[in-house]
């Protein structure tokens, strides 16, 4: 009986997000960009959900061919023909608020041409204001109803995903950060043809992080990732500023973290705990240099300094614990102790 329950309940979960992708696709725009959310968000929504919802972030409905021709004429004053000497018809991929096109300019450079979908920036505030009124009446009858953040989050930041001269400039500054690191590639941008609705830049080819196919293709050893992991924990703090501010925190840590194991469970690499470790620490140091911001007196800024500390100071203390626990020298240090304190009693 028990069983049967929890298929009829695993059914309703699969058809109701089957609905909610229909949703998102006929609506586009910005119920895609809500759908991407959820689909990411495989610690909160049962799976049925998170898989339904995760083919919108790279196979959304895409704009029909004479409409993207169109907007890149209106943007940037001049035909396709006359800026690309091959423009590929089928999109490469294509998202909530824009698809991706390969193509050649006149000098033989291969480019990659982001164009915004037609109508999306026009009818963003609608539908936000929409979304927000139906959760406001779900919240109502559902108390429990925790998703309010969505619509907070899109408008903040759908404005800034709007404007591609904007992504242009925090690439460019995300390619200095990590110039360091040769197995970094940040395209470069090609600004004299570039609008707020129109992005072109250097094509890099490539494959998706969880793309265990395209590893194996191209002979690139899984194992690796950990390096990938590492560093991109160890940049988290100049990400953090490059984003201005960390609102959500905790979210934050969450998302990145469930990212890593979906990437260690498709690669079938071992979990590692210091990527989460470093991740932790920059949360918390990003919480207290948030909150110094904004202390009143001497008293709360020397309060926060030594919150800041004592944290700190616990996940060193459990980073030497898992150390101790796992290493050959750390176990007998513990073995070490114990017959110590058996000896002494």
């Amino acid at each position: 009986m028990i069983f049967s329950n929890l298929s009829i309940f695993f059914k309703v979960h699969a058809r109701s997000a089957r609905r909610l992708l229909d949703l998102c696709c006929s609506n586009r725009g910005t119920y895609i960009k809500v759908g991407q959310h959820l689909g990411a968000l495989k610690y909160l929504l049962p799976p049925e959900y998170t898989s339904t919802l995760s083919v919108l972030h790279s196979r959304a409905p895409s704009t029909p061919l004479p409409d993207v021709l169109h907007i890149i004429q209106e943007e940037l004053g001049k035909k396709t023909s006359e800026l690309f000497v091959q423009f590929e018809e089928t999109p490469l991929g294509a998202a909530s608020l824009a698809q991706v096109h390969r193509a050649v300019l006149w000098d033989g450079r291969m480019v990659a041409v982001k164009v915004q979908h037609p109508k999306v920036r026009q009818q963003s505030s609608r539908d936000i204001m929409i979304m927000e009124v139906l959760l406001r009446i779900v919240k109502k009858v559902f108390p429990q109803f925790e998703f309010m953040w969505l619509v907070e989050e899109a408008k903040k930041n759908l404005p800034r995903e709007l404007d591609f001269l904007n992504e242009a400039r925090n690439a460019e500054k995300m390619a200095d950060m990590v110039r360091k690191f040769p197995f970094l590639k940040i395209p470069k941008i090609h600004w004299d043809i570039s609008t707020e609705r129109v992005l072109v830049m250097e094509y890099v080819e490539g494959g998706q992080a969880n793309d265990l196919d395209y590893m194996k293709r191209n002979n690139i050893d899984v194992d690796k990732a950990q390096e990938i992991r590492s560093n991109a924990a160890a940049y988290l703090p100049q990400i953090s500023q490059l984003l201005a501010s960390v609102p959500r925190q905790m979210l934050l840590l969450l998302k990145t973290n469930d990212l890593l194991r979906g990437i260690e469970t498709t690669l079938g690499t071992n979990a590692n705990a210091s990527s989460f470790l470093c991740m932790s620490r920059c949360c918390v140091q990003a919480i207290a240099r948030h909150h110094r911001k904004t202390a009143s007196s001497l008293w709360s800024y020397t309060y926060i300094s030594i919150s800041e500390w004592l944290r700190l100071g616990q996940l060193q203390l459990y980073e030497l614990l898992l150390w101790a626990h796992s290493s050959s020298l750390g176990q007998r240090l513990i073995y070490l102790v114990h017959w110590i304190s058996h000896s002494l009693y």
